[in-house]
């Protein structure tokens, strides 16, 4: 779980300020922290098919989210996926 401070943070450095939180880049960074939060529950406990549904769902909606801004502002894009290390 991300705690409360750590989806501040998040929000203000992607978003600007605190209540920007409907910011495609914002949904992606809080997407990607969670995505990366439950990596290690899978390492544990790969028979956990309930929650890996849920799991997959966020890695679906990152995906559409991403998509969505490289088709609005490819230079937002590639500035969003090098600060958040993700391989495109």
């Amino acid at each position: 779980m991300i705690t409360k401070k750590r989806r501040e943070e998040i929000i203000k450095e992607f978003g600007g300020n605190v209540k920007n939180t409907g910011s495609s880049i914002v949904q992606i960074a809080l997407l990607t922290e969670e995505i990366e939060d439950l990596k290690p529950h899978f390492e544990i406990n790969k028979k956990d098919n309930h929650s890996r549904r849920g799991f997959l769902a966020k890695i679906s909606k990152r995906k559409k989210l991403l998509s969505y801004v490289k088709k609005n502002d490819y230079d937002l894009y590639q500035d969003t996926i090098k600060k958040l290390g993700l391989r495109k």
